[in-house]
Parts: structure tokens; sequence; C-alpha cells
């Protein structure tokens, strides 16, 4: 049996897969604080506890953070452990987390093989153009500082699932997919491979998120500190924590926020005119980058049930050739949906995120590896 684990930033996702990739059983959301005294001894246990019979034979691991070296899915060796502890610069807010349940696992199920799937591999196909940020050369190199690109694992799923719901080969199709949850980020898919994303170099460019700022000029933050607003060890939490729809109106949850807004509320409707906007200009420049674009994709818990989201996105499109359904939009509910007009030139789609079947997916071929006999 096969075990999935998808830590996010205060859960654990789980589930359960036979040996050939038949879901065994579906996904549940363990609400974890990671901050907490052994919050991933008492998960794992709580994960495994919840179907005793099962002995997992092979544990899936989402792992954030792979930088440049970990660039497809992997057993997990002491090298590979390594690395991903020496990322956790990169990403201190998931690496760690990841290196702890790795760590439990290794502990209560040693036999069962333990195979990482990364979030930002999915992005190592980014060309200098669209990685390379402009600082001296030696200085970026040096402290690894470029754009990785996240959501890796969902954007890859929305290639995948797109290609097969229009019925043409990944490799002839160029695709803008927006995940749009807590976190939130756009990709620009040329034939399957990932040419730029909204996510640098952390999680925290890009989108508006629930409390994540995305796109911020970096002299404003030089003005934060040279004007003693904000001390610099509270940037990272003002960034991270309190900013981003938060910081716009108070609230994270977007269908709050709608029927703040609805109700007249002028926090909620500024917050969702910043959010909007900002989608709509990654589209805008995805289809510059990509120069032809076939479907447009929503996913991610916003992307999949504020059907009002969509139609704001896609109301400026019509000169691109994004034409929305308004029926077919407000009918789209729990699957893959086509909600675009036939005449439209870009098909708009509807995926549902499903990353666990997609780490299922890419460390099905490692799984059926067994280990070469020694000499």
């Amino acid at each position: 049996m096969i075990l999935i684990l998808n830590p996010g930033s205060s859960s654990l996702k789980s589930c359960w897969y036979s040996d050939d990739g038949s879901l065994l059983r579906a996904v549940t959301s363990l609400p974890v604080d990671w901050f907490a005294p052994d919050a991933a001894a008492i998960a794992v246990e709580q994960v495994l506890r919840a179907v005793p019979t099962a002995q997992p034979t092979c544990i899936v691991h989402r792992v954030v953070h792979g930088g440049r070296a970990l660039q497809s899915p992997l057993p997990v060796t002491p090298a590979v452990r390594a690395e991903i502890a020496r990322l956790a610069d990169l990403a201190p807010l998931h690496n760690p987390v990841s290196l702890a349940l790795l760590d439990q696992c290794s502990h209560r199920r040693p036999t069962a093989q333990q195979i990482a799937v990364f979030d930002t591999a999915f992005h190592h196909t980014l060309p200098e153009d669209a990685a390379l940020y402009a600082i001296p050369g030696d200085l970026a190199e040096r402290l690894q500082i470029r754009r990785y690109g996240f959501h890796g694992i969902s954007h890859a799923s929305v290639a995948r699932r797109a290609s097969a719901e229009l019925g043409r080969p990944a490799a002839r199709l160029n695709i803008i997919s927006l995940h749009l949850g807590h976190g939130a980020s756009a990709c620009a898919i040329a034939g399957g491979r990932s040419i730029d994303t909204s996510m640098g170099m952390t999680p925290t460019e890009g989108l508006v998120m629930a409390s994540r700022c995305g796109d911020l000029d970096p002299g404003a933050l030089l003005h934060l500190l040279r004007t003693g607003a904000v001390a610099p060890e509270q940037i990272d939490h003002l960034l991270n924590h309190e900013s981003g729809l938060r910081g716009l109106c108070g609230q994270t949850d977007m269908r709050q926020i709608r029927a703040a807004a609805d109700a007249g509320e002028p926090g909620a409707r500024r917050a969702l005119g910043v959010y909007v906007h900002r989608i709509r200009r990654y589209i805008g420049a995805y289809f510059a980058v990509l120069g032809r674009v076939d479907a447009l994709v929503f996913t991610g818990g916003v992307g999949e049930n504020d059907t009002r989201l969509r139609e704001e996105a896609c109301a400026t499109l019509a000169g691109l050739g994004v034409l929305l359904d308004p029926d077919l939009n407000g009918k789209a509910a729990g699957g893959i949906a086509r909600v675009s007009l036939p005449e439209s030139r870009v098909a708009v789609l509807v995926i549902p995120a499903n990353e666990e079947q997609e780490m299922m997916l890419q460390a099905l071929p490692l799984i059926a590896l067994s280990p070469e006999p020694s000499a």
C-alpha cells in the first residue's frame, strides 16, 4: 500500500493507494499546529491509526523546496535528506516539517520505502530569462537567489489533466494555470513544461494571497526598515502572515470577504479589486510569454469554487480570445468542467486540485524499482 503525505501550513492531507495506483482511501485533512511540540510524531501516529490494518510499503512525501539539485521524485537516501535539510534556509516554514515527517515515518515504519516529490521540480525547466533576478550574478549564485517556483505538483497535475480533457497531447498545448487557494500562483506552461511562474525564490512573490503580500517593491521594505516602522526580525512575519487579503481587509476567507464586499464594506471591496487585478495582470503577461494560449485553467479552493471570481478574472479578456459562458461557469461544481463559450479561442477549464494523485503518479515508477543486488 502507498501512503501519500501532503503537509500544508496548518494541516496534513493524506490518502492511501494500492501498489498499482488504485485509490483505496480518499484524501482526509488533519489540522496540525506544526510549531507545537512533537507535532509531526502526533500527526503521523493519527494518520496511521486511522487505517489500523494498513501497512504501507511506500510513503510518498510532498517536499516544498528541492532547490536546483532535486529536480525529480527521488527515494529518500541520506544524501537526499541532507539536501532537503540544507535547503531549509530557503523554505524555513516548510522543509523542516517535511524532514520531521520523514524521520517519524522512518522510525515508525522502518521497512517502508520513503519517496520525496518536490514542489519546485516542475519549474526546473524555467529558462534563465525567467529564472534569474537582475542582481550581481556572483552574489545570486553564492546565495542561491533565483526564481524556483512553487505549487509545481498542482501545475503539473493541471497540465496532464487539461491535456486529457481537451483530447490533445500536452506537448501541443500552451496553458495558463491559476492555482488560487490560501496560497496562490500562476504558471505559463508550454508543451507540458513550466516556462514562467509567479512565485519566486520563496512562495511570497506573485499573486495576492490570503496572508502573503505577493509582488512588492523592495524599496518599500527598505523604507519600513529605515523608518523603524518594522524591525528586521519582524519582516518575515509581516510579509507572510499579516499581508495579502488579511492586510487589505482583515480577513482571509474569500467567502467572508465576498459577503462583506456585497454588504458594501470598503476594505473587502478594495481587497477583491487588488486580488482580481493582480490575477488579470499575470494572465496578460503570460499571454505575451506564451504567444498562443490554448487553455486557461482555474484550480485550488478559490479557483474551483468561486464562480464570480472566475467571471471577474475573465471580464477583460475577450480581446485575447477568452469568452466565458455564464451558464456553464455557474454550474461548474465538483469535477472538471469546461466553462467557456464554443466560439472562445481559449478553452477555460475548472479542474479540482488533486496534488495527492499527482504525487502518486510521479512516485509510482520508483515504487516498482527494487535495489540491485550487492556484488
